[in-house]
């Protein structure tokens, strides 16, 4: 087996043996593991499960000085990027903690028999139970917080599903450090394999069609995971795979938004499609400009900010490759003008007429590169969005007062995208109860459920109903008496 070895990406040179990649035989006994720990860690109850998340987002807080060390060798993202990282994994812990605790996750919904009615009724009760395993594969782009512990393993075993992470290779060492701090918090909860974690291509793969494995949450390229994905619905017994995959997360300028304040929305969304280097799933690639000199002004402005932006060290060294050869994809398409493009990691904005927008450029380019399409009418703009692909994120900049052309636009674009942003940036993605992190392919494969938020434990749970069941053998939360004091649904009423 070939060595995973941790690698300082500033240097490029290796610096430690982190481990073997591990084999499909070791993939499967991780997979055994967490199927022998699935009624365990059901049993924990929600209290249970809610104080191991909390246990977890503490043992990764006293590792984090270490943590955050090794992070930034091997991502170059920064101490202070990586300090907030590490506060958001450990906020989203808590966060799914408090949502299991409050109940409404179970769906929980009761109708009583009713012999009257045509035809008679029995009686059901129907609510959500663990799936069982999950795997999870870590994002190169955020090493903590969706990684090891990140959103998919917290919003798993808050559903009660054991997880069997495979460590991204950008991030081995980091991915080590993080395991052993969830092991130490699961071992003292009675769930010791409640987190797995095996290294390589090989063992993902293995890991999407163990017939223990039960659902599969992902983050990455729209090649790799369509490959994961095509694995996952080929096994005999087809899994779900929530996969979040590209997106070029379109951004719009009204005509009277550029002329109130086109030179803000310049510096915002340059500001925006450059941080971190470009390196997030919902940096705007690509940004809708009218023509005229107030649009002028804007692009303008923006090309200058670009040029004066600086490049650095991208989270890989194949990244940084592939960066380099999709600018020059995008910069020779016809049509295209290069506003600004520097050396290596440098920015780079090109700019497009709406009439010359080819498919090439509605592709996602992972790093620090946005497109400007300039438009000449509501009714071009109109038509080019409403053929863009999925996207995680749309962003509408309208002007003070105005509801015509919005109204028109939002009624296009909330047909592809999951999540719509007015007069703001899409990078940075809030933890809460309404957050929906997803969009239709190729943003995700799933568009109806989320990565981030509270709805992200629906992923790895399913629904029962029991028929005329003894109330003494019913779960706890369908019982009569609600021992739990669950919200649920009795006979069409909400009740508590």
């Amino acid at each position: 087996m070939r060595t995973v070895q941790s690698i300082d990406v500033r240097t490029g040179r290796a610096v430690q043996d982190v481990a073997a990649e591990s084999s499909v035989e070791q993939a499967a006994a991780a997979c055994a593991a967490a199927a022998a720990t699935a009624p365990a860690l059901e049993a924990l109850g929600a209290a249970g499960r809610a104080a191991l998340l909390r246990d977890i987002a503490a043992e990764i807080e006293a590792d984090g000085e270490e943590i955050v060390a090794l992070a930034d060798r091997e991502t170059a993202l920064g101490e202070v990027r990586l300090r907030g990282e590490v506060a958001r994994t450990c906020g989203q812990l808590r966060f799914l903690g408090e949502v299991v605790l409050d109940g409404d996750h179970l769906g929980v919904v009761i109708d009583h028999a009713d012999p009257a009615a045509a035809p008679p009724r029995p009686d059901l009760r129907r609510m959500r139970v663990p799936r069982g395993p999950a795997a999870v594969f870590g994002a190169s782009n955020f090493p903590l917080a969706f990684s090891v512990a990140g959103g998919d393993t917290a919003s798993a075993l808050a559903a009660g599903c054991p997880v069997v992470v495979k460590a991204h290779p950008a991030h081995p060492a980091t991915s080590l450090a993080v395991h052993a701090a969830v092991g130490r918090a699961a071992a003292r909860a009675g769930v010791p394999d409640a987190v797995g974690l095996v290294h390589g291509q090989e063992a993902g793969a293995a890991l999407v069609t163990d017939p223990r494995i039960t659902a599969v949450g992902f983050t990455g390229s729209v090649r790799g995971g369509r490959a994961l994905f095509d694995l996952a619905v080929s096994r005999p017994d087809p899994i779900p795979f929530f996969g979040e995959l590209g997106s070029v997360n379109p951004l719009v300028v009204t005509p009277q938004a550029a002329a109130e304040r086109g030179e803000a929305i310049a510096a915002g969304f340059v500001g925006s499609f450059t941080l971190g280097l470009g390196q997030f799933c919902t940096k705007p690639g690509l940004a809708f400009v009218p023509s005229g000199p107030d649009g002028d002004l804007l692009v303008d402005t923006a090309a200058r900010l670009a040029r004066e932006a600086a490049g650095g060290t991208m989270l890989t060294a194949g990244i940084q490759a592939a960066y380099t050869s999709g600018v020059q994809r995008l910069a020779t398409q016809p049509g295209v003008e290069v506003l600004a493009r520097g050396e290596g990691t440098a920015p780079a904005l090109l700019s497009v007429p709406a009439a010359s927008l080819s498919e090439t450029l509605l592709e996602e380019c992972f790093g620090p590169v946005a497109v400007l399409v300039r438009y000449d009418s509501a009714d071009e703009l109109l038509q080019r969005l409403s053929v863009l692909p999925g996207s995680l994120t749309t962003t509408l900049h309208l002007g003070d007062g105005e509801r015509d052309l919005p109204a028109r636009i939002l009624s296009t674009v909330a047909r592809t995208t999951g999540r719509v942003v007015c007069d703001g940036y899409p990078t940075g993605v809030a933890v809460t109860w309404a957050m929906h992190h997803s969009g239709p392919y190729p943003a995700a494969t799933d568009s109806a459920h989320t990565s981030v938020g509270a709805a992200a434990v629906d992923r790895f749970l399913r629904a029962v109903a029991f028929q005329d069941t003894p109330d003494p053998l019913l779960p706890p939360e369908l019982q009569e008496a609600n021992p739990l004091n669950v919200p649920r649904r009795v006979d069409g009423a909400m009740r508590s």
